[in-house]
């Protein structure tokens, strides 16, 4: 791992949501390092389009921020989401899980939705939240198919996010991922589109209504 790219990771038994707290304190000036924190407990966690979490004990509720200039160089910021998204994707198909990456930052198994992760900057920042279902699950969404602790899934997953993997290695696998989105209908600006013609550029946006699309959020 390259020299300066350690990250201190906290457990907590109860928050609100891990990503608002990490936001505040970053905001504050009380956060000057790289720093994961999870809850084994959420109570309001935050979901896509500003939408809440529903989640509950033994659930994935995982919080970090990561200076930017610790980022691999030729990540486009503006589609982050996607890219810590397939990070562990990637570390679950390890695993033998059939998760797959629903455009721009939705994980799902077949058609049912396990989770997702969301991205803000602030400051020299960049802070990403992740939500897991591996124990519960709301109506109409789904768990992770395999078993694996919650201590393995964030110890490997910060070390991968060490690794600093370049975008154009994430963005070339992904590229044969998103045929799977096309069978989608995505939320944007008030109304429902289709994936199904849907053109992914290789920042990570879509052409979307003719116009360029980076994130539903």
């Amino acid at each position: 791992m390259e020299k300066g790219l350690n990250v201190e990771i906290i457990c907590i038994d109860k928050i609100a949501s891990t990503h608002l707290f990490l936001c505040d304190e970053i905001r504050k000036n009380k956060i000057k390092k790289n720093l994961a924190i999870y809850a084994l407990e959420q109570t309001n966690g935050i979901g896509s389009r500003e939408n809440s979490w529903q989640s509950s004990k033994g659930n994935l509720h995982l919080s970090f921020c990561i200076d930017k200039q610790d980022l691999p160089k030729d990540l486009p910021l503006a589609s982050i989401s996607i890219y810590f998204a397939y990070l562990l994707k990637e570390i679950l198909a390890q695993k033998g899980s059939k998760t797959w990456l629903k455009w721009p930052n939705d994980l799902y198994i077949e058609n049912k939705k396990i989770g997702g992760i969301i991205s803000t900057k602030i400051k020299n920042f960049i802070i990403g939240g992740i939500g897991l279902n591996l124990k519960y699950c709301p109506e109409n969404s789904s768990l992770l198919d395999i078993d694996i602790k919650l201590d393995e899934l964030i110890s490997k997953f910060i070390e991968t996010l060490m690794q600093k993997k370049l975008w154009k290695n994430i963005f070339s696998k992904y590229m044969i991922e998103f045929e799977k989105s096309k069978q989608f209908n995505v939320h944007y600006e008030g109304k429902i589109f289709s994936l199904k013609d849907a053109l992914l550029y290789e920042d990570g946006s879509i052409l979307l209504n003719n116009k360029k699309v980076y994130s539903l959020r």
